[in-house]
């Protein structure tokens, strides 16, 4: 843990609020892009987030040390948990509803001024077939897939965020992958400039 996030920590552990708000800015963006990519929808993936942070907030004396980001990520996760289970309880909003909302850009659909509008367009393209992707995964596939391909987290710290142990991380990422594999090349959800060329 890097030393001013260590100072961080240790002061929000003793209520110093403004360490905590801190920490959040160092985290909020991971935090909201892993619940964005679990639940599918930008609303959802802020409460979530905002859950996470509130949990953490209020657990941090439970904090026993080693990587801050596992714990919060592992936080963060189970909220995203949570919010898929209550999903399930109540009438389910369509994916495909926010998929053609402009005003509900997801992380990889930030603008680039360098890029041409067709680009942009193909970008817009892919990142709604890679959440489409991910959103037909097993919630404990999607997980580490995110955790370890858009995250960049280490076999190591998956384990630490799910509570599973290396064995299990490694199988969940190969299945989750092969099968994220099979969805973007069924159909028409990759755009054509990102299929190989056997398969046009």
């Amino acid at each position: 843990m890097a030393d001013e996030e260590l100072r961080f920590v240790e002061a929000a552990r003793r209520g110093d609020v403004e360490s905590f708000n801190a920490l959040v800015r160092l985290y909020e963006g991971r935090v909201y892009n892993l619940c964005y990519r679990m639940l599918g929808d930008a609303d959802s993936a802020a409460d979530a987030a905002q859950e996470a942070f509130l949990s953490a907030f209020r657990n941090l004396r439970a904090f026993r040390g080693g990587s801050f980001r596992s714990w919060l990520l592992r936080i963060a996760t189970n909220a995203c948990y949570d919010a898929l289970r209550a999903r399930k309880r109540r009438p389910a909003v369509s994916l495909d509803a926010h998929a053609d909302d402009e005003d509900d850009a997801s992380p990889l659909q930030l603008p680039d001024t360098a890029e041409s509008p067709d680009d942009a367009a193909l970008r817009r393209e892919l990142a709604g077939a890679i959440q489409h992707g991910l959103a037909s995964l097993p919630e404990d596939q999607r997980a580490v897939v995110i955790l370890s391909d858009i995250e960049g987290l280490s076999y190591e710290e998956i384990a630490v965020v799910t509570g599973a142990n290396l064995g299990t991380v490694k199988s969940r990422l190969s299945r989750g992958r092969a099968r994220l594999r099979e969805v973007l090349r069924a159909g028409e959800l990759l755009p054509a400039r990102y299929r190989h060329e056997s398969e046009q």
